[in-house]
């Protein structure tokens, strides 16, 4: 049985806020099975989430910019880190399969709407982007789809690892295939497990 990817709360931002898809208030560089990931967060929750390049990846770093907000403001974007931290800790380990956090990724409509298809989708079901597409009620946008999937920047809880070509072939990851396949196999084991 498929558990859904559903966060607690999803805030759609856009450029109104004063903040840009490459800017959060707080920034945090943790260790995973999978190599070094980077987490950023604005007050209303996790913003960003990429994979940092190690030595011998053929992915370049996506940058954030970190912008000065009041202390409040500040101490919100650390707790959601906090919390992005403690679930993807459960996530490596095969005990979580259902994120919690709030994410507030900066995007337009039509991202959000595509991000929002992916995260209904079931945790460790593969799907492409004509299945996404359709998810949106909207089935000829699937190369916008693609465009949407690759300007997403929280990799893993936003989980467009999980699309793959329609004849089921692995299609390009922003952060290499080696760690597409190994975050597909995770949640295939998750998922054994909890069978």
């Amino acid at each position: 049985m498929s558990q859904m990817s559903l966060v607690a709360k999803y805030i759609p931002l856009n450029r109104d806020v004063g903040l840009s898809s490459y800017q959060a208030l707080a920034e945090r560089v943790i260790d995973t099975p999978l190599g070094r990931v980077s987490l950023a967060a604005n007050q209303f929750g996790l913003s960003h989430l990429s994979f940092l390049p190690g030595q011998d990846d053929d992915f370049a770093a996506r940058e954030v910019t970190l912008v000065a907000r009041e202390q409040q403001a500040l101490e919100q974007a650390e707790a959601h880190l906090d919390q992005a931290e403690d679930e993807l800790s459960a996530y490596f380990a095969g005990r979580l399969t259902a994120f919690s956090l709030a994410l507030a990724p900066v995007g337009t409509a039509f991202q959000h709407q595509v991000w929002q298809a992916l995260l209904a989708h079931p945790f460790g079901d593969a799907a492409s982007y004509s299945d996404i597409a359709s998810a949106i009620d909207n089935p000829k946008a699937v190369r916008a789809v693609g465009s949407a999937n690759g300007a997403n920047r929280i990799a893993i809880i936003i989980p467009c690892h999980r699309i793959i070509g329609k004849g089921g072939a692995l299609t390009g990851y922003a952060y290499g295939l080696k760690i597409k396949q190994q975050l597909l196999a995770l949640e295939a084991e998750a998922v054994g497990r909890s069978r």
